[in-house]
Parts: structure tokens; sequence; C-alpha cells
């Protein structure tokens, strides 16, 4: 892909996009834009353009990513509403509908993304949905983008509030995870750098062999478990704890705060 990409809001998601985007070989032109100019200088030293102008970088952009707080969306499109018309629009502002991105840049291609944090390594989970005049072609330069950042699916808008809540705030839930598992293991002896590589590239090695293999994640842990042994064990406190529902209702509660927002 040759197209001009403009970031509007190179903060640390947008940053981490950019990254990506180099990582995986994107060689068009690159406009990062932040009221931060420490934030596009650092870009600046891998070839991204610098720009503090929203509606010239906009200008001048094929594709461009806003990539701003939901509560600025509204003010950021409308700035740069002249220079939008025929050109896509990827809206990372979480919560806010297509219907009311297309309302503020209706000459647009709009198409709405929830990305996670893990897209610093591109390794995110990004849910996307398009508005209803992006074509075909313009939807396969979307996904290439996309792809470049990790995994991603294509959903139905009403998906959205609740991958929000999954995966959007996903790596909050399963740092969690890694840090109990990483003080367990200060606990029974193992020194903490040890503890905390051993649980990571764990719960890493899980995700792989779910995605990859295809495994239903009860198969796994049936692989991992025998009669009388120390998974066995282990499973039954956790059971105890009742992670399972303390899981689903945080999952509910943070679905029901997207959809307030």
């Amino acid at each position: 892909m040759k197209d001009k990409v403009a970031v509007i809001g190179a903060g640390m998601m947008g940053s981490a996009i950019i990254k990506s985007l180099i990582k995986g070989g994107y060689n068009g032109q690159i406009t990062a834009v932040d009221i931060q100019t420490q934030k596009i200088g650092e870009l600046e030293k891998l070839g991204v353009k610098a720009g503090l102008d929203n509606c010239k970088a906009a200008a001048e952009a094929d594709i461009i990513f806003v990539i701003v707080k939901p509560g600025d969306i509204e003010k950021v499109l409308k700035e740069i509403n002249k220079e939008t018309r025929d050109k896509i629009v990827i809206s990372v502002a979480a919560t806010v509908p297509l219907a009311f991105l297309h309302k503020q840049v209706p000459e647009a291609k709009i198409v709405r993304i929830m990305p996670n944090l893990g897209v610093m390594v591109q390794a995110s989970y990004t849910a996307y949905c398009y508005g209803v005049n992006v074509t075909v072609e313009e939807k396969q330069k979307v996904q290439t983008l996309l792809n470049m950042m990790g995994l991603c699916d294509e959903v139905d808008e009403k998906y959205m509030d609740a991958l929000t809540a999954v995966s959007g705030s996903g790596p909050g839930y399963m740092s969690i995870i890694i840090e109990a598992l990483t003080y367990a293991g200060l606990k029974v002896g193992l020194p903490r750098n040890i503890a905390q590589k051993s649980a990571a590239q764990t719960m890493i090695g899980t995700a792989k062999l779910v995605i990859e293999l295809n495994e239903d994640p009860a198969k796994i842990r049936d692989m991992t478990t025998t009669p009388g042994g120390t998974t066995i064990e282990a499973i039954y406190q956790i059971e105890q704890s009742q992670i399972r529902p303390a899981m689903i209702r945080a999952i509910e509660e943070a679905t029901k705060k997207s959809v307030q927002i």
C-alpha cells in the first residue's frame, strides 16, 4: 500500500499503531499530529512526518486515523470535515457509534475499530465495523492495516460494547492474572524475574494453543490435568474462589458502562 496515512492523536495508542504499521512493513507516508510535540519528535526518528495542524494532515492523507478521547471526537471531526470527502476515516474512540461519526463527516468512509494495548507489540485483537458506503477495495485496505497490529475481525456494530469490555479492556484483566501468578511463584520460592517471565510466557503459550491450534480452553485444561496430580489440586483451589462468576460479572458491568458512556 502506498496510501498516505494521517494519525490525529499520537498518544500512547496512536504511537503504538504507528509503530505497528512501520514494523508491519507499511511503505506509505505516515503523518502524526499531536499537541505534545515530544511524542511527535520521537516518531520523527522512525521516519514519520510530524504535524501540528489536523486539517493540513487530513488534507494530505488518504486514510485518517482519529485517535482521541470519546469526548473530543466530535470537535476533531468537525474540524477536519472539509478534508475528509471520499477518504477513509478510522475512529478509535471507544463507545462512539458509526451513526454519530457519519453525522460529523458525512462524505467520509467511516470505520470504527476497537484495538487493545497489545497493539504496542503487534499482538492486538482488533474488532472493527464499517459504514455503509465503504467499498470492498477500501475494506481490504483497512484489513491490511489492522493485520499489521495483530489479529482482527469484522463484527456487527451491536457487539462493539461487549468487545470493548472483553478485549479492549482485556489486557487489564490479564495483567492481574499474571501478577497473581507471579506473587504465587514468589510465595513458593521462585526468584521474581523467573516467576514473572514464566507466568507471562505461560499465558502467551496457552493463548497460542487456543488460536493457532483452534483448541477449546477446556480441552487444554484437561490435557494438563492428571488424576491426583498438581494441576487438579490447583484447579480445585481456584474454582473455590469463584473466579468464573467474578469474571462474568466484571464483563457484564464493563459492557453496561460502555453502553452508558
